[in-house]
């Protein structure tokens, strides 16, 4: 095989959910079909990595400065669920069980990987919480220990003692299950189920 081709199918078994063999598939398909359709997929991924970034409000994906949630006028401001990653956030929206805006952390609070709270996008969910609109923060983060010591942390440092109502997903998940992997009656339950972190 070609060095360019061994380079392409490591770099799509870099994709998740791709081993050798799928990626192997994809490449072949590619290379050997010649169609219409990977010119136009090569086009596509340029422009999608150009055009689409983080949005300034929550950190969901965006192809201007605020995502179309944040924009709308029709979410409940007064609202934020915060979610782990992007995914989580289109699993939340799938659901359609929810009306508010969202924060995505971008990664959860682990010592062992070396994330702290510096690596995690806090600073704008600080200024939602500092602007006074919010009345009820939603953690909706996975039920493992990295999930649990995130929500500690959110709870305790940047939420603190204000008076906002900090509430927790209920979880129709088992012991270390992901919101991205939930279906959408889960999540509608897990999001009726929520209940309110006290005050320790």
């Amino acid at each position: 095989m070609t060095p360019h081709y061994e380079q392409l199918i490591q770099l799509l078994k870099g994709l998740p959910g791709l081993g050798y063999r799928s990626a192997e598939r994809i490449a072949l398909h590619l290379l050997v079909e010649k169609t219409e359709q990977t010119k136009a997929l090569i086009d596509s991924l340029s422009k999608a990595s150009d055009e689409i970034g983080p949005c300034e409000g929550c950190g969901n994906l965006t192809e201007s400065q605020r995502c179309n949630i944040c924009e709308s006028s029709e979410r409940d401001d007064s609202l934020v669920c915060v979610v782990e990653s992007v995914p989580d956030l289109f699993a939340m929206e799938r659901s359609a069980a929810y009306r508010g805006k969202y924060h995505v952390l971008h990664g959860k609070l682990s010592p062992v990987r070396g994330v702290g709270p510096e690596r995690l996008n806090l600073d704008s969910l600080r200024e939602k919480i500092e602007s006074g609109i919010v009345e009820e923060v939603i953690l909706a983060l996975g039920n493992d220990m990295e999930g649990e010591a995130t929500c500690h942390y959110l709870k305790e440092v940047v939420i603190g003692d204000r008076s906002i109502r900090v509430s927790r997903i209920g979880f129709g998940l088992p012991s270390g299950g992901n919101v991205t992997f939930a279906d959408e009656v889960t999540l509608r339950s897990a999001l009726d189920g929520r209940t309110q972190l006290d005050a320790t």
